[in-house]
């Protein structure tokens, strides 16, 4: 007897698929190949697919605008920030973040002359290719310049 699942099944084989095949249709044997191909104008790369509206990507950190009140690292479930005591600023580890955005909803920001409203310190951004080989590179922490500079 056919149930509601074998229809839902056959539905779903006669329908295109929603995924986009990024970056290329098909797997490639070899991918310094295919980036070699790319930068020669041989092959192409499909476009991502859009990110919809309110989509959690990666976390933008705005120092200039952190008034070091620490309450986005009192509310981080993941344990992803860290308070820099000499700048009093945080550093972020985008790669223990779990990308809630709960430190996003409890900044306060800071307002600047001029301005109506304060603009928060910590925005989500469309950024979701975070892929590294190293937990530590620049690509996965967001922290202040100065903090580089110093060795903080």
């Amino acid at each position: 007897m056919p149930t509601k699942a074998m229809f839902l099944f056959l539905k779903q084989l006669m329908e295109r698929p929603f995924t986009n095949p990024f970056p290329v249709k098909h797997a490639p044997k070899n991918v310094t190949a295919l980036i070699d191909k790319v930068q020669r104008g041989e092959a192409e790369i499909n476009p991502p697919v859009p990110v919809p509206e309110g989509f959690r990507g990666k976390l933008k950190y705005t120092p200039e605008r952190c008034i070091g009140c620490r309450l986005c690292i009192l509310v981080c479930p993941a344990n992803a920030m860290e308070w820099i005591p000499e700048l009093k600023k945080i550093r972020h580890y985008v790669s223990r973040c779990m990308f809630c955005a709960l430190c996003v909803d409890v900044c306060p920001g800071k307002k600047f002359p001029g301005e109506e409203k304060a603009v928060k310190a910590l925005r989500m951004s469309d950024e979701f290719l975070l892929a590294d080989y190293n937990k530590y590179s620049d690509n996965l922490i967001e922290e202040p310049p100065e903090a580089k500079e110093m060795g903080v």
